[in-house]
């Protein structure tokens, strides 16, 4: 593990050199006098700090601003060059892996890497085995890589790295594991709030409070608020998708009835295409219903592409159903931007969007409804990955 000052916590300097840092992340570039402003330290402490960061090379100096007229500052940003970040979103057959720069640029992805993840330690091993297997392929220098962020689904404690659906044993977190075996920093996260994370920082957004909803096989959902992820008081919130909206009468997974995600999830959709098809409904995915007696998420995607009426309209429920929730959700939270993410709203596109722009429009008060963005996610399936990278790299500099 590459040891900096990003591990010390109780140093002075080394606090002041980590919110420099992250301004950096957040705000761009900056000159000598803006930093000491923002960090509040003289220009001769804030020039100290800068030139140490400069020579243990994680800043530098970008050459003169392009403002007009008098003597021009200096301006210092992040080195790109410091070091990488790895991200991985682990899905229950499959995983995805993004690789940073110091300054969260993209470097490297991948997507669809089959892989079983199970909830026992030798699965946690077998991360472990793959992320070296994927880092030698890609030909990186292990001794550059700083820190690993893993992205889950379910509830994840990432205080603890704790997770309720993956975790095996309290005493020994599966961070710990992923450490021990990589000689790494590592940081596990819930997916949703590593998709938006990941759309926060790196999907060109400007805004400070943000909803970001994963629309996958179950439905999620993660929130900035004023600038910052927003975790609750144990580390679950977000659990959009177990809100007791709807009067159907079906059991969630959670053990409640009518939750949100009951309806409006791609778990839905499926239960949803399989009743009507047994009732006889004519459509492109009845013969393989009729030899199997199911069908599968991708089997609806590829039905909602070459436009099957039945997927369509099925889509169109739920995002009906997505919509009066998150109807509420501005009525409450009053967020600048909604962001739709996850593998079923990237394949549903305007056919899910739409719908929801409308149930939105029809239930939200119009004062709240005003100031509120709904966009479909821009780094869709890069999102967790992505995201999951900026997260370690923010937790080891105590940002989050």
């Amino acid at each position: 593990m590459r040891e900096t000052f990003l591990e010390k916590k109780d140093n002075k300097n080394s606090l002041l050199k980590k919110t420099i840092l992250y301004l950096c992340i957040e705000r761009g570039e900056h000159s000598i006098a803006a930093i000491s402003e923002a960090i509040g330290a003289s220009v001769p402490t804030a020039t100290k700090l800068i030139g140490e960061l400069m020579e243990e090379g994680f800043m530098i100096d970008l050459g003169k601003s392009g403002t007009s007229g008098g003597r021009r500052p200096s301006i210092y940003g992040l080195n790109p060059d410091a070091g990488y970040f790895l991200g991985v979103d682990i899905r229950n057959t499959h995983a995805s892996v993004a690789v940073t720069d110091f300054k969260g640029g993209l470097l490297t992805f991948k997507d669809d890497i089959p892989f079983q993840m199970e909830a026992n330690e030798e699965a946690v091993h077998r991360v472990a085995s793959s992320i070296r297997e994927f880092i030698d392929k890609e030909n990186l220098d292990w001794n550059r890589i700083m820190g690993l962020g893993v992205s889950i689904p379910g509830r994840v404690n990432p205080v603890t790295g704790y997770s309720n659906s993956y975790s095996f044993d309290p005493s020994r977190p599966i961070s710990d594991i992923l450490a021990e075996d990589l000689n790494l920093h590592v940081v596990l996260e819930n997916d949703s709030r590593a998709m938006t994370y990941g759309e926060y920082l790196g999907g060109g957004l400007k805004e400070k409070n943000m909803l970001f909803v994963n629309v996958s096989w179950g439905l999620g959902m993660g929130m900035i608020m004023d600038g910052r992820l927003y975790y609750g008081t144990s580390g679950y919130s977000g659990e959009f998708g177990h809100f007791p909206l709807l009067d159907n009468g079906q059991m969630c997974r959670c053990g409640k009835l009518g939750c949100l995600e009951t309806g409006a999830s791609g778990s839905a959709m499926v239960r949803m295409i399989g009743e009507a098809l047994s009732a006889g409904r004519v459509s492109s995915l009845a013969k393989k219903y009729k030899a199997e007696g199911r069908v599968n998420l991708n089997d609806v995607f590829a039905a909602i592409k070459s436009e099957d009426i039945l997927a369509i309209e099925t889509v169109e429920k739920i995002g009906t159903n997505l919509g009066k929730g998150l109807a509420g959700l501005i009525n409450i939270f009053n967020p600048e931007l909604v962001v739709i993410g996850g593998k079923m709203a990237v394949a549903a596109g305007d056919y899910l969007m739409l719908p929801i722009r409308t149930a939105i429009k029809r239930h939200v008060l119009n004062i709240a409804n005003q100031d509120t963005a709904i966009k479909l996610s821009q780094l869709k399936q890069k999102a967790a990955p992505f995201g999951a990278s900026l997260l370690v790299r923010s937790r080891m500099l105590g940002i989050l």
